[in-house]
């Protein structure tokens, strides 16, 4: 497949994604979830096998919600009037995103419980992590926080246009990242030179407005500068 296609295909899936968030706001809803819930995990300091059942978890229920709003639009295509079938079809949908949801609540408090109570006989201390832990989930809560913003500006696309550039907000979350990795200057300059590179370019095309790209730079490097002042 060409780049080009590849490319397409890839911000059609984003687009599908901008759009349930913008249109559901249970999806709005699952993303503060998953965003907290990872952030938590990485405060606590859950084993590497435990934050992988709850990711899994977290991406089930996601994906059950974004099925069922799917499901949702081609009945309502396929059947515009008021059928019985038509509303056991979403119903049944429905289940399918409770059931999900609920299975992955009974999952988190069985992972997260001992940890929890560790905290209140212990107190609250605020696990380390490596740096590359670190710009992963950094690199999670820039593209969570930009879909959020996106659905509720509701303007542009995941990858082209509004509030704020996604692009440049991953290009300077890569910076701060880099940064802290490396602890080399010269890394760290070319890195910051790139971000820049790609901001301006986003203006270029008439991607994004000045604004939004600055916004997108404060947007990601705060984030991952704020997560590895407090995981590293």
């Amino acid at each position: 497949m060409p780049l080009r296609r590849w490319v397409d295909s890839a911000n059609h899936a984003i687009e599908g994604i901008l759009f349930a968030a913008r249109t559901q706001r249970h999806v709005r809803y699952h993303l503060y979830s998953a965003a907290l819930i990872l952030l938590l995990s990485y405060i606590l300091g859950v084993s590497r096998i435990d934050f992988l059942v709850i990711s899994i978890a977290v991406i089930l229920v996601l994906l059950a919600e974004m099925i069922n709003t799917s499901i949702e639009y081609v009945v309502d295509l396929l059947s515009p009037e008021h059928r019985e079938a038509a509303r056991i079809a979403k119903d049944v949908a429905a289940g399918a995103v409770l059931i999900t949801a609920f299975g992955a609540a009974v999952l988190g408090y069985i992972i997260l419980f001992p940890y929890l109570r560790e905290v209140f006989e212990r107190g609250l201390y605020i696990a380390k992590h490596s740096r590359e832990e670190v710009s992963l989930i950094a690199a999670i809560l820039v593209l969570i926080s930009v879909i959020v913003l996106k659905s509720y500006l509701g303007k542009g696309h995941p990858l082209r246009g509004g509030m704020p550039s996604g692009h440049t907000a991953l290009a300077f979350s890569i910076w701060i990242a880099v940064t802290y990795s490396t602890e080399s200057f010269v890394v760290s300059l070319l890195s910051f030179v790139l971000a820049i590179l790609i901001a301006r370019s986003r203006v270029t095309v008439r991607a994004h407005s000045p604004l939004e790209v600055t916004f997108g730079a404060l947007l990601g490097a705060g984030i991952t500068f704020l997560l590895f002042l407090i995981f590293s």
